[in-house]
């Protein structure tokens, strides 16, 4: 069965855009980008509400494309090869190869992806990652902690959601950036994870 992983850049107290919606402060250097397609590369499908999918589809722009360094030029390769679904009631169509677009989010229907997909999945945006979270659905969370303090904004995190996780890696990079990758622990009687 495929992993369905939440990965997330935010600041140190939590968030993943500020109060004004300005991510800029998270943007990854060529190092740290490097390190996220080694990651993503193994994704086959990307989960995105209506907001977190307008801005990634600009990795299918080959203006924007052209403009980035070898590692940006290496993240659209990954982003374009794999399945996108969208969620969203307000998004006339989609506009990106490889792209389906769902009217709601249904923890049934993922399971159902998670169970038949021969990679893993990545649930992106912190709003579809918490109904995720909250289901129950997912493996493994990926959060790059980067050396800013915002003040408030979009937390990466829900609330009112309870997990006890198992820390599966730490590393810090040379921008300040510090990665915690965990995993949910198995309840007793859910055997292994």
């Amino acid at each position: 069965m495929a992993r369905l992983i939440y990965a997330a850049l935010m600041s140190l107290d939590g968030y993943v855009a500020d109060e004004d919606g300005a991510y800029e402060w998270s943007a990854p250097d060529e190092e740290l980008l490097s390190f996220i397609n080694a990651l993503e590369r193994p994704v086959g499908t990307y989960l995105y509400g209506r907001r977190m999918y307008e801005e990634m589809r600009v990795w299918e722009d080959p203006e924007t494309v052209a403009a980035q360094p070898p590692e940006g030029r290496e993240f659209a390769r990954v982003w374009q090869a794999a399945d996108k679904v969208v969620y969203s009631t307000s998004l006339p169509a989609v506009t990106t190869s490889r792209t389906r677009l769902l009217r709601a989010f249904e923890p049934g229907e993922v399971r159902r992806l998670k169970e038949s997909a021969a990679a893993d999945l990545n649930v992106s945006g912190p709003e579809l990652a918490g109904h995720a979270i909250r289901a129950g659905l997912v493996d493994e969370f990926q959060m790059y902690v980067t050396p800013f303090l915002v003040g408030g904004g979009k937390p990466a995190l829900p609330r009112h959601a309870r997990l006890d996780l198992e820390l599966l890696e730490e590393r810090r990079f040379g921008n300040g950036t510090v990665l915690a990758r965990y995993r949910p622990r198995a309840a007793p009687g859910d055997g292994p994870r």
